[in-house]
Formats: structure tokens, C-alpha cells, sequence
């Protein structure tokens, strides 16, 4: 169904630093009309973990559909397609 489109964001919240970048990309995909699944990293230890086991760099990362976006940059270059 195309009216019930769903994004899994994974984003960094830890005690000192939320990170901005996993902010924008929950706000670009809820005006995009997405659903969130907002997976909260609350430690260094799970981002490292979560960076280690889909190798990436960095996060936020998004899903849309079981297929790593990526960034929120990257997020924005899929939906302006």
C-alpha cells in the first residue's frame, strides 16, 4: 500500500548530544508523510555496535522498504528523486 509508507530511523540520543542530523531526518520523513520507527541509540556502545554490524560510518541511517538509505543527506537526494 503507497498510502502507508513506514521508515525505520536509527539516530543517536545519548545523556550530552542528540545529534541534529537524526532530528532532521524524523522531520523530513514525517513531512514526507512517513510513519517513523524511531530507533533510539542511547549509548556510545550501541552506536558503535549498530555502526559495526551495517557498516557505516555514522548515523542517523534510514530504512525505507528493508533498504539502507543511508544519511539524512541521503534521504534527501532518495526523496527528490
Amino acid at each position: 500500500m503507497a498510502d502507508s509508507r513506514t521508515a525505520t530511523l536509527y539516530r543517536m540520543v545519548l545523556p550530552d548530544h542528540t545529534c541534529p542530523f537524526g532530528v532532521r531526518a524524523k522531520q523530513i520523513l514525517q513531512s514526507e508523510g512517513f510513519t517513523v520507527d524511531d530507533r533510539i541509540l542511547r549509548s556510545r556502545e550501541e552506536v558503535d555496535a549498530f555502526k559495526a554490524e551495517h557498516d557505516v560510518a555514522t548515523t542517523p541511517q534510514i530504512f525505507i522498504d528493508d533498504e539502507r538509505i543511508g544519511g539524512s543527506d541521503d534521504l534527501e537526494r532518495y526523496l527528490a528523486k
